[in-house]
């Protein structure tokens, strides 16, 4: 396969992934925008005034009903608090006082002209009450020309005449002081104002009325209702406001001036009914229908009882109202945030390199369903509350629900397969999610919240099933706290009540830890994860693969067990798991018990199987016992954090003994460096890292001859520095730091097992086979120095076949 065919699929398997995490995505958001839908759980009801409930039927969630006698006296009010608009229109004086001037100046105006054309025909006249400044009375001649002046003079007053009341105003020549006195009276009727109906004004006497003047929009409210003339009181006060400013005059100017004040007379007060309706329409249009809220849990419907209009009235509006967009809306608005929260979490956690082993699609896909897990038990926990004990004669508060619902289960999933860090940022969402569902409620969050990030603190380090159990206990106890806390919160001290939300607060504590138990397998199977506990299990040396192991490659399980200490040593100070490092140490090698006479740490004799093969042959062996070793372990469901360590225990690295071999025998053009390279890949993890390192590191420190601790200080620093050049440990997350702290528990671990031992001399047996002390295993030691000569001087006893085949 080319570096280019190579790269493309490459490119196509990382598509694939973003692909596969889209889907997880969309399907952990989904399921929580479906499940805060509330028709989830409003189950639709066909009942009829009278008919009789089945069975109880409690609110689902929260929701509103209209009181629709509080809303329609509430319009009534608004209606009524509307006062009539009246209009009061200022311009109708003006106009009156215009026109009159203005008939009486055009009259006048004719009079001069006729005066003017026939002056010696006119004659002094002076007319009963008249001034001597007044103009003379025109003679016969000239009143027929005036009269003929009549319908045009009628026009401009917007009023008839009797032909007295006419002749009488051409006697006095139409005076301006006769105009003058009509306006005057006219004036003062109607600054005090004149309404066209009076009876209906009087109507609104108790209320009051809006009058508005109509030229500058002005308004005010009016409470003195009777101080307005109707038509005919303003007639009468005509003559009574005249008669003070006319006594002067004679009786018939005095008739003629009220009468025509009278007849010009108009109110400039009027009803306005379409700005009244159009006020009180507005004012309805601000009252909004008046709700009542029923809470979750409230009792609608008890079984056995009489359907009433009231109640169908909350069955419909809690049906109808699982169907308003809003709630569309409100629940895909959640379903965004649930999505920005989690990609944050991506982001910040998986994202990291320490956390890069997380950022795969099984423990996305993991993490995904326990989130599902943990909202299909808030949705539970909702539609149980309130609803558990229907006909309990206790009051089992709806909280005390939630509280019995085992929803940490997830939190304490997550961070046994996953790790606690990862664990709290999943309980804080969950957390969130949880009390989203069960209706924004802050205590929710806050227990939930609490609830999950302890639960997973108290399994955070689990290699017991027994430990479950003690973290349910814990957990029920703090959720004894939570929930006093909660009560305290929300002013609840009923005593019953406080008692029942103990109660099913610590159920909830051990049923997680139950459950937790419980699942645990399940997800170990569905997953391929390993716990501490199933590790511990298989570091048990009996094992059978290991039994085959030791009986069939005994130099490659002695081997494994030492990998197995010196990783579990150097885990531990560098905060790898040290129970898996020292499993992934016993079990990397087991696939070498196929042709265990193959590797050198089981040949005997000194005959080796791999001087008589090719080198390629030879490498081909070599590499084929990490492919081995994967069988055998999914074989034997060792779990995948050993499968994968077995894989990339030796990452790429060169097999370099048969690779100079072949080179010397071929050439160093015709042999290929790829074909004697492990298939890898690298380590990922620093317990696969650790692994890599102590395999190396182990087999060379059984090559030295005099392995002194300076010799094994400088072939341990110089085998880490050699797979480090090599770019093996590129991919896990072992730190130069961390690789000075490996080297330093290597070389201890390696001292104590190559340390010098004391030799000890034999002396003389005396003739029972016994030592000078009688005994026969209490010896003499000698100095170390005669190491040598003792071993030279080893007898031929009984013994000497021991260990031989």
């Amino acid at each position: 396969m080319t570096s280019e065919s190579r790269a493309r699929q490459d490119i196509l398997r990382m598509s694939m992934d973003e692909w596969v995490k889209t889907l997880i995505l969309l399907l952990v958001v989904g399921s929580f925008v479906a499940l805060l839908q509330p028709k989830l759980v409003v189950q639709e009801h066909d009942y009829k005034p009278g008919d009789i409930a089945e069975h109880d039927i409690k609110a689902s969630r929260d929701f509103f009903v209209e009181d629709r006698a509080a809303t329609e006296k509430s319009r009534t009010q608004a209606v009524d608090r509307v006062l009539t608009v009246y209009d009061l229109d200022p311009r109708i004086g003006k106009e009156l006082n215009d026109k009159v001037r203005k008939a009486f100046q055009s009259m006048r105006t004719v009079i001069a002209d006729l005066r003017t054309r026939q002056p010696a025909d006119l004659v002094e006249n002076q007319a009963i009450g008249q001034d001597p400044a007044q103009p003379a009375v025109p003679q016969r001649d000239e009143q027929s020309e005036l009269l003929a002046q009549k319908p045009d003079f009628e026009s401009q007053m917007g009023l008839e005449l009797s032909r007295g009341a006419y002749d009488l105003l051409i006697s006095q020549a139409f005076s301006a002081e006769i105009a003058d006195l009509i306006t005057r009276v006219l004036n003062d009727i109607l600054a005090n104002g004149v309404v066209a109906n009076k009876e209906v004004l009087l109507k609104e006497l108790d209320r009051g009325i809006t009058l508005r003047n109509v030229v500058n929009q002005t308004e005010k409210t009016v409470l003195a209702l009777r101080q307005y003339y109707g038509p005919d009181q303003a007639k009468t006060m005509v003559r009574i406001v005249a008669e003070p400013v006319v006594r002067d005059l004679d009786y018939n100017a005095v008739n003629l001036i009220v009468d025509l004040s009278q007849r010009l007379l108009q109110p400039n007060i009027t009803l306005n009914r379409n700005e009244t309706e159009e006020r009180k329409r507005k004012a309805l249009e601000t009252i909004k229908p008046i709700m009542y809220q029923i809470k979750t849990g409230e009792m609608i419907l008890r079984e056995g009882e009489r359907v009433t209009d009231l109640q169908i009235l909350k069955l419909q509006a809690m049906t109808a109202q699982s169907d308003d967009p809003a709630i569309v809306t409100t629940s895909l608005g959640a379903g965004v945030f649930l999505a920005i929260l989690l990609l944050a979490l991506h982001t910040l956690y998986l994202q990291q390199q320490r956390h890069a082993r997380l950022n795969q699609n099984r423990h996305l896909l993991f993490m995904g369903l326990m989130l599902i897990f943990v909202f299909l038990m808030a949705k539970v926990a909702g539609a149980l509350s309130g609803g558990v004990f229907p006909a309990s004669a206790f009051s089992v508060p709806d909280t005390a629900i939630v509280y019995a619902v085992p929803a940490a289960a997830g939190a304490m999933l997550v961070c046994l397969f996953l790790g606690f860090e990862i664990a709290i940022p999943f309980g804080v969402i969950a957390a969130i999610c949880t009390a989203l569902l069960l209706g924004n409620d802050f205590k929710i969050f806050l227990f939930a919240l609490v609830n999950n990030t302890m639960a997973a603190y108290w399994v955070r380090q689990s290699r017991e099933r027994k430990l479950f159990i003690t973290a349910g206990i814990k957990l029920g106890l703090l959720n004894i706290v939570l929930a006093s806390a909660a009560s305290i919160y929300a002013s609840e001290y009923a005593v019953e009540q406080l008692l029942w939300s103990w109660l099913l607060a610590f159920s909830g504590g051990m049923l997680s830890g139950i459950a937790t138990l419980g699942l645990a397998p399940l997800v170990e199977m569905a997953f391929q994860y390993t716990t501490d506990i199933t590790l511990l299990e298989l570091a048990n040396l009996d094992r059978p693969i290991l039994r085959r192991l030791m009986l069939e490659a005994p130099g490659t399980y002695h081997h494994s067990v030492i990998v197995g200490s010196l990783v579990e040593a150097a885990a531990a100070e560098i905060d790898a798991n040290p129970l898996l490092a020292k499993v992934c140490g016993y079990y990397h090698d087991i696939g070498k018990v196929k042709k265990p006479l193959y590797f050198i740490e089981n040949q005997r004799d000194g005959r080796n199987k791999h001087d008589k093969l090719a080198p390629s042959m030879s490498s081909l062996i070599l590499i084929a016992h990490v492919k081995d070793g994967v069988e055998i372990a999914r074989k034997n469901k060792l779990g995948q954090a050993i499968i994968d360590t077995i894989q990339q225990h030796h990452g790429s690295s060169l097999i370099s003994y048969f690779y100079e071999k072949a080179k010397q025998l071929k050439g160093e053009e015709a042999v290929k460096l790829d074909d004697y390279r492990y298939p890898g890949p690298k380590p990922q993890t620093k317990e696969a890292g650790l692994v890599m390192l102590a395999d190396v590191v182990e087999a060379a420190s059984r090559t030295l001859e005099n392995p002194t601790p300076s010799r094994i200080q400088g072939l341990v620093q110089n085998l880490i520095n050699k797979v480090f050049s090599d770019g093996q440990l590129d991919n896990c997350e072992l730190t130069l730091k961390d690789l000075h702290r490996i080297a330093m528990r290597f070389i201890k671990i390696l001292n104590g097992i190559h340390h010098h031992r004391i030799e000890y001399a034999e002396t003389s047996a005396r003739e029972d086979g016994k030592n000078k002390n009688g005994s026969p295993d209490r010896q003499s030691t000698g100095k170390s120095s005669h190491r040598d000569q003792s071993r030279s001087k080893e007898g031929t006893g009984h013994l000497k076949r021991l260990g031989q085949p």
